[in-house]
């Protein structure tokens, strides 16, 4: 499935770090980036988050949260946000729901080999709800800067 910009985004409701359930009706009201990485303390996702993690404060001045979602565990993201000081919430999708829902549960291929796993997306939601912006097989240098023009120019 792929999401279509002005269309409602799909609901989700996912535990994330410091105890907390994120939903998109919580979020109602602020945009939201909901960045989709494939695996915690990888190189690529590691950069990612760091690059969110810089401009955290420019995107709370833009009243735009930045969440984080992979499949991999709380305690996983704990040590992770941990590692790299990173303030923003890190969801967790074990089952995979949220993540199939926004399309990025996806076949991937390494070496000939076929697995399952996170096509690393970024989605750019408003404060109605609604999908604003949604980058795919994102490139990590940049984007994060990108993000926050968008954001900016909602």
């Amino acid at each position: 499935m792929s999401l279509t910009i002005g269309t409602k985004a799909p609901a989700f409701s996912l535990p994330a770090t410091d105890g907390r359930e994120i939903s998109l009706e919580g979020l109602k009201g602020r945009k939201v980036v909901l960045y989709f990485y494939p695996k915690d303390n990888t190189s690529g996702c590691t950069l990612e988050a760091k690059d969110f993690q810089a401009l955290r404060k420019d995107f709370s001045t833009a009243d735009t949260e930045i969440i984080g979602v992979s499949p991999d565990s709380l305690k996983s993201h704990d040590k992770f946000r941990s590692k790299y000081g990173l303030d923003f919430a890190l969801a967790s999708d074990e089952t995979k729901t949220m993540l199939e829902a926004y399309g990025v549960w996806t076949q991937k291929s390494m070496f000939g080999h076929k697995y399952m796993g996170v096509e690393r997306t970024t989605v750019l939601i408003d404060s109605e709800g609604n999908v604003a912006h949604v980058w795919n097989k994102v490139k990590v240098q940049g984007h994060a800067e990108e993000v926050l023009a968008a954001a900016r120019a909602l």
